[in-house]
């Protein structure tokens, strides 16, 4: 048999993915390594320990199924988006990577938006400038390392990094360069309006390749450490987001996906870059070529869940237990409003000062009514995103549901009778992993291009669907949640000097 390894360089781990060329998961290996947090709001990483953790995985998902080399027929990558590796001219890397999740870069935002301006960053990057992308990153170094910062000759980010350790080629792909705010979404070239204003060289920035492109060949040192074969080809692969996108089968126009992890996302597929000039949502690059996704963040989806939990005393309690417990407080948890703001917000308010609330809290409340009212606050955070996006043209019906959340057949239905949407379960809950070795069968020749493969493996196996009696008390009451952040957007802003 011969197979498609997909390789996700997360945040915490590397996760090695089988997938045979019929289509089937065969299994995954995950090795873990560690970040590092210096200073508050600082949050860093050894590129040596991704490699490492890299090399490790890949060994240890060959040995678990009692793989060859030789049977792996392409390799794909995915990675934690915005995070930065630099480089020197031997291309060893610099300093600790600055992650996605690092926050020290706020005054770096401000001078690159009076810099550059709203309307060039609009219509050149697609995206507002927020601390976690890497651009700042890159000023920050300017302005507070200036020793290091002369040292840089290339800036990629780690799934990059770790395709250059593989291959010997130094390149960044598309869907992840999408995401430094250093290049023009549409026409897929770094945009020197951009860093001519900021007086930085687009030389420091690699090659752009597709994501399903062949970027290179495992070298033969490569193939000592892991057991791979030398020559095996290796893809551009994708941002971990837009591969997570390929392996639910959000391929095409009007499909779109929920992932309900620590942090929600809501992810809609768009044939054509739209531009939203209120809320902070993104527009990046696809995986299919020429095409986009447009994403909502929330910070605290799964994570206020497990707050409330752990608030309540309940850790002892399994999480189907604490939602059947849910389920005994009608819709509306009468009259309980719960803001998810646990970690400030992204989509819509681009928010680090707003905080958790809960709005309506009376005697009357139990157990019950308040972790309901969580589940239907998280569900209120993505209604926003599903305006935004109706905002910008998307049509879509039904969403895909993923992450540890989806398994919950109440929150679910919470979602769907707040959003309107119906939700589909699917046959394979795989992510980022899966859509990097769906990539990899791409760039191979396996698979013809990324949506016939993608269709071929993900199916819709089940469909949740509004509960009409839900919808109703829903629309009331998110027209609540909305009128409820601009009240306590003052309040907000003057807590943060007591936190």
């Amino acid at each position: 048999m011969e197979y498609l390894l997909g390789l996700d360089i997360g945040t915490s781990a590397v996760k090695a993915l089988l997938l045979s060329t019929k289509g089937d998961v065969v299994g995954s290996f995950t090795t873990e390594y560690p970040f590092f947090t210096p200073r508050p709001g600082w949050s860093e990483q050894n590129p040596e320990d991704m490699w490492q953790a890299t090399v490790e995985a890949i060994r240890g998902v060959l040995k678990k199924f009692n793989v060859q080399g030789e049977a792996i027929l392409g390799i794909g990558l995915s990675g934690q988006m915005h995070s930065s590796v630099f480089l020197d001219e031997q291309k060893n890397v610099i300093r600790p990577a600055i992650l996605w999740n690092d926050v020290r870069t706020s005054a770096e935002c401000r001078y690159i938006e009076d810099k550059v301006g709203g309307q060039v960053l609009l219509e050149e990057v697609c995206n507002p400038v927020l601390e976690g992308f890497t651009l700042p990153k890159l000023v920050w170094l300017r302005n507070h390392e200036p020793e290091n910062f002369a040292k840089v000759r290339y800036l990629v980010l780690p799934k990059d990094y770790v395709r250059f350790r593989l291959t010997g080629n130094l390149q960044m792909e598309v869907s992840d360069a999408a995401g430094m705010l250093m290049m023009n979404v549409r026409e897929q070239i770094w945009s020197e309006p951009v860093l001519r204003a900021l007086d930085l060289s687009s030389e420091i920035l690699p090659p752009i390749v597709q994501s399903g492109e062949v970027a290179g060949q495992i070298s033969s040192a490569v193939a000592e450490a892991t057991g791979l074969r030398i020559g095996t080809p290796v893809v551009g692969g994708g941002a971990d987001n837009a591969c997570g996108a390929v392996g639910s089968g959000v391929v095409k126009p009007g499909r779109g996906m929920v992932s309900l992890g620590t942090s929600g996302v809501l992810l809609a597929h768009l044939a054509e870059p739209r531009l939203i000039t209120h809320g902070t949502v993104h527009m990046f690059n696809s995986c299919i070529p020429n095409q986009f996704y447009m994403m909502g963040v929330m910070l605290s989806a799964g994570l206020s869940l497990s707050w409330v939990r752990r608030q309540l005393g309940l850790e002892s309690e399994s999480y189907d237990a604490l939602t059947q417990r849910a389920a005994t407080a009608p819709p509306g948890s009468r009259g309980l409003v719960f803001l998810p703001y646990l970690t400030g917000e992204r989509t819509p308010h681009g928010d680090a000062n707003a905080r958790g609330t809960f709005v309506g809290l009376s005697a009357t409340h139990g157990q019950a009514e308040l972790l309901r009212s969580v589940l239907e606050g998280v569900a209120f955070a993505l209604c926003d995103s599903v305006e935004l996006l109706r905002s910008a043209g998307w049509e879509g019906t039904a969403i895909r549901a993923l992450g540890g959340g989806a398994k919950s057949a109440l929150w679910k239905e919470i979602i769907a009778s707040a959003t309107g949407l119906a939700l589909e379960e699917i046959n394979v809950d795989e992510g980022p992993g899966l859509g990097a070795a769906i990539l990899a069968g791409v760039g191979a020749g396996v698979y013809k291009d990324v949506v016939e493969a993608s269709d071929s493996i993900i199916s819709v196996t089940k469909v949740v669907e509004p509960n009409p009696e839900w919808r109703q008390t829903y629309q009331e009451l998110y027209g609540v949640y909305k009128d409820l952040y601009p009240a306590l957007k003052p309040a907000y802003d003057r807590l943060v000097a007591f936190s």
